[in-house]
Order: structure tokens, then C-alpha cells, then sequence
């Protein structure tokens, strides 16, 4: 349950986290300008009944009128009093469901010397176009800066232009005393209930094991949730100075540089160490066939763990790093990489069985000229793919509409099931009294054709160009305010208020908590033995005793009771070389073409050895 009561949304005047900034429309371009000022006009209606639709939660669809005030449904039901001035518009025939919710963005990101095109007003304007009514971006700064000053400088950038509401996941690139000590201030202070550490990108963003180790300790304690980016970094590092030698160059030594080996085994080692610790695990951008089902073995063993698919993987593949194409292949260069054509319905069943969890997208958009950064050095082009504004509609289209999930199970993966993971439910992804008013009319016979000539996007590449999707929203409802109508997008910039994820995720620790009382180590109550023990002494050649235990002792003991006889070779200390010569042998008088007749052993038939 969320921690936030329903119905307490705070007013931006009021709201601790609001920056006066975001008051002020400022804009890039006229149209900009123009689409503020429809969205003023359109924000002045405040009261909507939606009749005669659908609804689907994740656990039932049932036939309801929905009736929106001031941000929030405060009706829900048939033969509603409806006061009057109310807009009244028709679902019939249409589903009305939560808004989405996109777990993993990055928008205007730095990577690689540059920054990602889609900043968080076009990052944001695109979303909402789509049907996403929150997103989830990733505080994420170099080593050395501290985690708080990341945090304002994240919340600087994106509070005066994002148009939906958002929160943060802070990535944790470095790891010491100083940045442990902030973690309590920003999961009781700032409203951030998840911390990301990275096993990949090597002398850049990576944890060792023995740092991971500690920060999931830290985050249990905290009732804070650990995301991993689960790759491994050292056998990437050695791949793509091997690749590069022998002269592959191009987007496709990034997939042969990352083979799904790298993926597994990382997914596999970051699952272990948080079940040695008991602490929540969710894996992020699952990418392989072994990643999945690493997650599937984990969950059937009751571990506490979340695999989150992104619209990447399940809409696409890792075939077009072998485009003739360089802009082609580089505008799919992400990481972990997109694998073999098989994937995406591999991961698609097990999303919609529910062994994976939840969807984001990971968009982090670079264009062409960007993207060139690399076009010598597949190590330099920036990672990342966009996803934001389509997710919706390509789980829809690979998941609903080609019969492997229903309704309902498309509204838990899209919006729900993250709520609850960051204890955010049921304020947001879900359609009850109480709830934000974040709410998508969507017509499932509908079509469009996903193409970059035409999102709202500011990259200038779509990996899913001249995708059809069946399944569309036609109606966009965000804070209480209709977005998108008639194909027409009314985003306005600076809006979307940051919401809090309070720690201790009922949905995650209530089995945590349970986990740590059933598997609580048990000491066997047993007499004391008290018969004989066996006194061991060892001496070396001149007599001394030697306490320790040879297979324990320490090893100057070792070396002091092996050292060599006056005359003698110590092989233990000496430099030896496979090919017979040794440290030393400057000091014998060597003899030139000497032929032994007689080697060790005796001779053998009369031929020379």
C-alpha cells in the first residue's frame, strides 16, 4: 500500500520539491509558444465525465462512468450525480485504463562527451503523446560527484520543463563512506526509495562485487530497492580490445563484444549477492533469453526479485547491427545490446506469465550526428535507443493484440506493477476513487504506423520504423487535464510535479521481512565435547617446532622452513623460465654442442636424448 493517503496530492504552491521556475512557459520556438497557450485553455476544464467505457485495472474490467475533478476521480460507477458545467466525453466502445508508467528514462543525459537529444520537455511531451502519464528518470552523475548535489542538479534540469508527473532512481557510480552517508537523506528527505548500481562500463560507472555487497546491506536497512545494470564489465573491457584489434569497427562488434554470456552471468551473480543479503533486487533493461530466465529461477525460489523487459527488447532485435547501413546500425546501439530475432517473444511470454514484472524503455536519444561520434570506434558511439512515446502501443500490439496477455495484464505491466514496486499505488496505475486522474481512453481496434517523420520525439531515428500497432490511446488525461484529443497534443512545460516513492514498498518488504525471520540462521543447542584432541607437531630439518598448521600457516613460515642449503638451488625463490634457463645460470660455465648420451632414467636404445 502507498504510503502517500489517497487524495493528498500536494498543489504545486505547495509542494516542497516545486520550483517557482516551473511557472514561468518559456519555449524553444513559436509553436512551443502556441501549444502553451491551447494547453491554458484546455487546463481551465477541470471537470470530466468520461461515460459509457470500460474499465480495466489490472485485477477486473468492469462497465463504469468515470468523473474527474480537480486532478483526482472522485467518481466512479453508473447513474452518477454529476454537478453541472462538467464536460462530459464518450468512451463507449472504448477501454479507459491507468496511465502508463515508464519505469527507466534518461533524458538529456550526458554520455560519451555529448547529451542526449530528448531533454525532458520533448522527453516528456513525447510520453504523454503515447499514453504514458509518469516517467521514472535516472539521477546519474560521474564519480566524485556526491549523490545530494547530483539530485538538485537532476531536479534543476527537469523541473521547469517536464509536462507529466515524475520522480527519480538515483545511480550510485561510486561507492565510499561519503556517498553511504547521504543514502538516509535521500530516502527520508528527497523522496527516492531506489538506488542503481552498475556491473558494467569499466573505470566509469562500475561497482566491484564487494561494493555492490555494501550497498545492498545499506538499501535493506533503508527499505530501499537495488536496480542493477547486469553486464560484465571486465570480459565487455577485454572483448572490445580484441574486437578493435582485429579491425571490427562498426555497431556490430558492440553485440559481438557483449554476448548474451556476459548478460546471463552478471544477472545470475547480482541475484546471488542480494539473496545473500535478503535485499529487494530489481533488474533492469532485461535483454537476453539467460537474463530472463535467471530472474524465472529466482522467483520460483522465492527471492525478491523483478525483471523489467523494455519496449527495445520486446519490439525489436539485435539483427540490425549487421544493416549495411552504418546510421541504421548505430541508431540500435544500446547497452545491454538487443539480441537474436527469437527474443522479444521469448520475453514477451514470460512478461505476460508474470515471471518478468514490469516495462520501461530506457530511452536515452542521440541523432545521427551524435551517433557519428563512433564512426570509426564502435566503443565510442553513445548508447542508448528512444521508446518513451511507443511503449504503449508495442507492448499492445506484441503483447494484447497478438493474444499472449489480456487487458488486464497489459494494464499490470505498463503502469500497475511499478506503482506498487515504488509504492506509489494505488495513487498512481490504477482507476479507483482517490486515485490521480492520470487515465487513457484507448481504443483497441485503432491503428498507427510508427515512423520518425512523425512522433513527437526530438531524435531524428525510430529503431521501430513502419511498425503498425493495433491499439491506440485517442483520449489522454494527465493531473486532470485532457493532453491529447483528436490526434492533437496539448503538453504544456514545467507541469508535471515530482512524486515522492516512500521506502518500505509493502508489495516488495512485507516479504523481505517475512524472508528474514524464515531463513534466520539457527544455532544447534548441543553439549560441549569434551573428550580427547589430538596435539599435532611438526618439525622442519633443524628442529624447530612449527605451531601452525602447514595447509594454514602463514607464508613467511613456509618460505623460512623450505630455505635453501648453502650451494644449493632454492626453487621456491628463483626465477623459473619453460624453457629450462634460470636466474642464476650465468654463474655455470655452459658447454657448447655437448650431446648427452646417458639422460636421467638410463639410456635408451643408443640414441641420443
Amino acid at each position: 500500500m502507498c504510503n502517500v493517503p489517497l487524495g493528498t496530492c500536494i498543489p504545486p504552491r505547495l509542494n516542497p520539491w516545486f520550483d517557482k521556475s516551473q511557472l514561468a512557459f518559456s519555449s524553444d520556438s513559436e509553436q512551443e509558444e502556441d501549444e502553451n497557450k491551447n494547453s491554458l485553455k484546455w487546463s481551465a476544464q477541470n471537470r470530466i465525465l468520461l461515460k459509457g467505457g470500460k474499465v480495466v485495472n489490472h485485477d477486473r474490467m468492469f462497465d463504469a462512468d468515470v468523473y474527474i475533478e480537480d486532478g483526482y476521480i472522485k467518481q466512479l460507477g453508473k447513474d452518477l450525480v454529476i454537478p453541472g458545467g462538467t464536460r462530459t466525453i464518450d468512451a463507449t466502445g472504448k477501454m479507459v485504463m491507468p496511465g502508463g508508467i515508464d519505469t527507466h528514462t534518461h533524458m538529456e543525459l550526458p554520455f560519451g562527451g555529448t547529451v542526449a537529444v530528448d531533454d525532458f520537455y520533448h522527453g516528456t511531451r513525447a510520453a504523454l503523446a503515447g499514453g504514458t502519464t509518469m516517467i521514472m528518470d535516472f539521477v546519474l552523475d560521474g564519480k566524485g560527484v556526491l549523490p545530494l548535489d547530483a539530485y538538485n542538479k537532476w531536479m534543476d534540469k527537469a523541473g521547469a520543463k517536464v509536462c507529466c508527473d515524475f520522480s527519480f532512481h538515483m545511480g550510485l557510480t561510486w561507492w565510499n563512506d561519503k556517498v553511504k552517508e547521504e543514502l538516509p537523506i535521500l530516502c527520508k528527505e528527497k523522496g527516492i526509495n531506489s538506488f542503481k548500481v552498475f556491473m558494467a562500463y569499466k573505470d566509469l560507472f562500475m561497482l566491484r562485487d564487494d561494493e555492490i555487497l555494501d550497498v545492498l546491506k545499506t538499501c535493506k536497512s533503508l527499505g530501499a530497492i537495488v536496480q542493477v545494470h547486469a553486464e560484465n564489465g571486465d570480459v565487455i573491457d577485454e572483448n572490445c580490445k580484441k574486437l578493435l584489434a582485429l579491425g571490427i569497427t562498426g555497431p556490430e562488434g558492440h553485440l559481438m563484444a557483449r554476448p548474451e554470456e556476459v548478460e546471463e552471468e552478471a544477472t545470475h551473480r547480482a541475484i546471488m549477492l542480494a539473496d545473500q543479503v535478503n535485499c529487494p533486487l530489481y533488474v533492469v533493461h532485461v535483454m537476453c533469453k539467460g537474463a530472463a530466465d535467471a530472474v524465472r529461477r529466482a522467483r520460483m525460489r522465492g527471492a525478491v526479485v523483478f525483471g523489467e523487459p523494455i519496449a527495445a527488447s520486446l519490439g525489436t532485435d539485435g539483427t540490425h547491427y549487421f544493416n549495411k547501413c552504418w546510421r541504421h546500425a548505430a541508431g540500435h546501439v544500446m547497452a545491454p545490446p538487443l539480441k537474436d530475432a527469437t527474443t522479444p517473444e521469448y520475453l514477451l511470454n514470460l512478461l505476460a506469465n508474470g515471471d518478468l514484472e514490469c516495462t520501461g524503455t530506457d530511452n536515452c536519444t542521440f541523432n545521427a550526428d551524435q551517433k557519428a561520434l563512433g564512426k570509426d570506434d564502435f566503443t565510442k558511439i553513445p548508447n542508448g535507443v528512444n521508446g518513451v512515446e511507443d511503449r504503449m502501443s508495442v507492448i499492445w500490439e506484441k503483447g494484447v493484440h497478438s493474444g499472449k496477455m489480456d487487458p488486464c495484464r497489459y494494464v499490470a505491466v505498463t503502469s500497475t506493477n511499478a506503482a506498487k514496486i515504488f509504492n506509489i499505488y494505488p495513487r498512481k496505475g490504477h482507476i479507483a476513487v482517490g486515485s490521480d486522474a492520470d487515465v487513457l481512453v484507448w481504443d483497441p481496434t485503432a491503428t498507427r504506423t510508427i515512423s520518425a517523420a512523425t512522433h513527437h520525439q526530438k531524435v531524428d531515428f525510430n529503431i521501430f520504423e513502419g511498425m503498425e500497432c493495433h491499439g491506440v490511446p485517442l483520449i489522454v488525461i494527465s493531473q486532470g487535464r485532457v493532453v491529447l484529443e483528436d490526434g492533437q497534443l496539448h503538453a504544456t512545460r514545467g507541469v508535471g510535479r515530482f512524486i515522492p516513492t516512500p521506502c518500505y514498498s509493502q508489495y516488495v518488504y512485507n516479504r523481505i521481512q517475512t524472508r528474514d525471520v524464515s531463513r534466520a540462521p539457527q544455532k544447534v543447542d548441543r553439549e560441549a565435547y569434551d573428550g580427547p584432541v589430538i596435539e599435532i607437531k611438526m618439525e622442519d630439518k633443524k628442529g624447530m617446532q612449527l605451531a601452525e598448521n602447514p595447509i594454514t600457516m602463514n607464508r613467511d613460515s613456509m618460505f623460512q622452513a623450505r630455505r635453501a642449503q648453502p650451494g644449493g638451488r632454492n626453487l621456491h625463490e628463483s626465477g623459473f623460465s619453460i624453457s629450462g634457463s634460470q636466474i642464476d645460470d650465468q654463474k655455470i660455465t655452459k658447454s657448447s654442442g655437448q650431446r648427452i648420451s646417458q639422460p636421467p632414467g638410463g639410456r635408451s636404445s643408443g640414441n641420443l636424448w
